[in-house]
């Protein structure tokens, strides 16, 4: 059963997909281009910063509901 204000399972397993293919396709970036000045630092940190925190957010949520309780 969905959470009642939260995204569904499905939506949650999407997401951390989605996000951990980001944060691949990042990886190969990097060492298939290299860092090449301070804007890449900064292209690296936010994405890191953002398909790390969905991935983390994500997986996490998707624990605490694995029994069908919410467990918040």
């Amino acid at each position: 059963m969905p959470d009642r204000f939260g995204p569904a399972r499905g939506e949650l397993w999407f997401r951390l997909i989605f996000s951990l293919f980001g944060l691949a396709l990042m990886g190969f970036a990097l060492v298939y281009r290299g860092l090449g000045g301070i804007a890449w630092v900064e292209v690296v940190l936010i994405a890191s910063a953002f398909f790390g925190g969905t991935a983390l957010w994500t997986g996490t949520r998707l624990w605490r509901t694995r029994g069908g309780q919410d467990g918040l």
